[in-house]
């Protein structure tokens, strides 16, 4: 497809995408459990891939007390310590604040569960890593946050965007993008719940490979269809997106797989999260068609080699974070 707005994005993408950072970074979840007037089980879930160590942790106002901390303890995808929080007065009007967050781009989801069935919850963000407890929050409230997150996951999944604007290169007319995102979406939705509901889990590393091994094999692709060429891919990108969408819908179950929910809980998260993955893939999709459009308006004529490179960007970026997490793989065993 030789639209210079596209190929302006592709080029953006790949240069802002960090090397060593290509996947979308999981968040962080602390949970308070009532077990008496004063005290609180606590659970402590500091993201970790195995990629890059995520300094972070949970410092509380004076009026509150941590005794007895576990070790820490690896599972997959994050690092786990358990211990008991004392708040003699209640915990309303004390506050929790996240240390090292804003030297990150991840959340963290802080949840209480008191006594009585009551639950509060607040996302925690680089911006504002501090929150004050105040005794309750509504449904409304708590299922934004799972929308929020759904969200942030896809538009800070380099890895993910890439491969939609991968998609978007190799197709040819509307009626095409539409059914090539909508298989793309079918196909993750599937395995997002799948894996959320926990009939089925893939292993992180192996996961990543996979994930850039479907960047690298759309690279050779884009300049097939520069070249006016022929392949499955081409003529039938639904397929692809169906095929690779499986491969990505775990990815995406990572941002959700290290949070905690009570049973009933786990649906409306599993929906509103998939929900702002899509409206974060949507929203993707319409600038990258809004640049597109610009630039034709503009008319700006864009030099042979520049449109050769959108390819050669995807099938690159894709190629590394492969090789690398490849290496990473072997390093780590093969599993997590």
């Amino acid at each position: 497809m030789r639209r210079a707005g596209l190929v302006l994005a592709a080029l953006v993408l790949a240069a802002a995408a960090r090397p060593a950072r290509g996947h979308e970074v999981r968040p962080g979840y602390l949970e308070l459990r009532a077990r008496g007037p004063s005290e609180y089980a606590l659970l402590w879930k500091r993201p970790a891939d195995g990629e890059s160590e995520i300094r972070i942790a949970p410092a509380f106002s004076p009026g509150c007390r941590v005794l007895a901390p576990g070790g820490e303890t690896p599972t997959p995808g994050a690092v786990l310590l358990r211990g008991t929080l004392v708040a003699e007065g209640g915990l309303a009007g004390e506050s929790v604040t996240v240390a090292g967050l804003e030297a990150t781009i991840t959340d963290v989801l802080v949840r209480v569960l008191y006594r009585d069935g009551r639950e509060e919850t607040h996302l925690l963000k680089p911006a504002s890593p501090r929150a004050t407890f105040a005794g309750a929050t509504s449904a409304l409230s708590r299922a934004a946050s799972y929308g929020r997150l759904g969200v942030e996951h896809i538009l800070l999944g380099a890895d993910h965007l890439l491969f939609v604007l991968g998609l978007l290169l190799i197709v040819r007319d509307r009626m095409t993008l539409v059914k090539t995102i909508t298989s793309f979406t079918v196909a993750h939705s599937v395995t997002l719940a799948i894996a959320t509901l926990g009939f089925a889990r893939a292993p992180g590393p192996p996961l990543d490979a996979a994930i850039a091994l479907s960047i690298l094999f759309l690279g050779p692709e884009i300049v097939r269809a520069r070249r006016g060429e022929k392949s499955l891919a081409i003529e039938r990108p639904w397929l692809v997106a169906f095929a690779f969408g499986l491969l990505h819908g775990f990815g995406f179950a990572s941002g959700l797989a290290s949070l905690g929910f009570a049973p009933g809980e786990i649906p409306i998260a599993l929906l509103l999260f998939n929900v702002g993955v899509e409206a974060g893939q949507l929203l993707f999709v319409a600038l990258v068609i809004a640049l597109e459009r610009a630039f034709r308006t503009l008319a700006i004529a864009w030099p042979r080699a520049a449109r050769a490179l959108p390819g050669f960007a995807v099938g690159s970026l894709g190629a590394y974070w492969m090789i690398d997490r490849t290496a990473r793989l072997f390093a780590l065993g093969g599993m997590r």
